[in-house]
């Protein structure tokens, strides 16, 4: 998010600057005509002071050249971050990220404990920041684990689709308090460009690039093996070999 108040303050700044050296480079010529057209001819402007100001002036157009110079190059490094972002579609990815959208009355996201816990109490917190469920983690060893919301409120109200939500999460053991954090996990199907910055769409969930800390190839669920069709045990049945099994 840093990275996108950077990028389109310094685009903004860019464009601001270009405007003002615009205006103040027309004044200089329009003083300057003037002061040519009506100078004393018995006393014409020094040399060296009519030199300076032509210095001058040369300075300001190349700081204009120069500042659309950095305009072309914010916007190339833009174009590139989206490129890059695109090569990661396909690909599956664990980022440290715990916003998602409740769809068909679910929300997914997983865990990450530090170590063994003895407690470890999620919460789901709606846009406002309000708590809406409260409830005990379903696993409780070291390592990442999934967690499934039902769109449920702790009171038992539905939550209602399309919805963002975030998922909190606090850990102890014996020995107190332990590292934990909520990651969203899932293959990438997609990019966006919000303001100048790359996000990845990943199941319900639209992340930023910066937060990707694992990215590997897909790896597809292993499919169930298939059943033997009724012809091929028919088959297997009339084989000599079976005739007296």
């Amino acid at each position: 998010m840093v990275d996108a108040v950077t990028t389109n303050t310094a685009t903004s700044r860019v464009g601001a600057g270009n405007t003002m050296l615009a205006s103040n480079f027309q004044t200089f010529l329009t003083l300057l005509t003037s002061q040519l057209k009506n100078q004393d001819p018995l006393s014409p402007v020094d040399s060296n002071q009519f030199t300076a100001q032509l210095t001058q002036m040369a300075g300001v157009e190349q700081q204009l050249l120069t500042n659309d110079l950095l305009t072309s190059l914010l916007g190339a490094q833009q174009s590139g971050g989206l490129g890059q972002a695109a090569t990661y579609i396909g690909k599956d990815v664990t980022a440290g990220w715990a916003a998602t959208t409740l769809k068909d009355g679910e929300a997914t996201w997983s865990y990450e404990l530090g170590k063994d816990a003895t407690s470890a109490t999620l919460q789901v917190v709606d846009g406002t920041g309000k708590v809406i469920w409260t409830g005990p983690a379903p696993e409780l060893k070291d390592g990442v684990h999934d967690f499934t919301w039902d769109g449920k409120s702790t009171a038992g109200g539905q939550m209602p689709d399309g919805g963002v939500y975030s998922l909190k999460i606090t850990a102890a053991n014996a020995a107190g308090t332990i590292d934990s954090q909520v990651l969203t996990r899932g293959q990438i199907t997609g990019v966006e460009l919000y303001d100048g910055v790359p996000y990845l769409t990943v199941g319900n969930s639209i992340l930023p690039m910066s937060s990707v800390i694992a990215l590997q190839d897909h790896k597809p669920a292993a499919a169930p093996e298939d059943e033997p069709s009724a012809l091929a045990r028919a088959a297997s049945a009339l084989n000599p070999l079976n005739l007296f099994s």
